[in-house]
């Protein structure tokens, strides 16, 4: 697949993704059993995890969305703006963060900073990707569907200038 000045190859299908979803959407369930979350999806490329993943949650939640920037292309600047902020009271209230992926941890590090002020339970973040080896924060991810390389990928919800997040697959660049 060509988007723009690049060819992707596809390197995770639909059905993995789906089935690790399932995984940590059952993870959550068991782990959140007689509680209530708040679900805090990080736009917008968590909006297609996001919504797999609240079909599979069987226990009372709500879900609110937030917006951060920390990428331009294909390079995140280290930078981070927020956009949308927080609109829910979440004081004593469990919350589960919602990002479609953690590549230097540098925004959810300043997520969890943010949400601290507001006094919550507890927080967690639940990620759709996890690039390990490009972390440069120490994070307690407690809920990771899948790892994988450095590369750049786009798909599901993922975008490359803000195209090819409609697939159902992720693609990754090929050099």
């Amino acid at each position: 697949m060509k988007v723009l000045d690049k060819e992707f190859r596809v390197s995770i299908p639909e059905a993995e993704i789906l089935k690790q979803v399932a995984r940590v959407a059952s993870e959550i369930n068991r782990d959140y059993e007689g509680e209530s979350p708040v679900f805090l999806a990080v736009l917008n490329g968590s909006f297609m995890f996001a919504a797999d993943l609240l079909r599979e949650i069987t226990l009372p939640c709500e879900i609110h969305f937030v917006k951060l920037a920390s990428y331009e292309g294909v390079n995140s600047t280290g930078k981070i703006h927020e956009i949308l902020g927080l609109s829910v009271d979440i004081t004593n209230r469990p919350v589960i963060i919602v990002e479609d992926i953690v590549d230097t941890g540098l925004t959810m590090a300043h997520m969890l900073e943010t949400l601290e002020k507001h006094n919550p339970k507890s927080v967690n973040i639940c990620t759709l990707l996890l690039k390990p080896e490009k972390l440069k924060v120490a994070l307690d991810i407690k809920y990771r569907a899948l790892e994988i390389p450095n590369d750049f990928i786009l798909g599901y919800g993922l975008d490359y200038d803000q195209l090819g997040r409609n697939t159902r697959d992720i693609y990754t660049v090929v050099e």
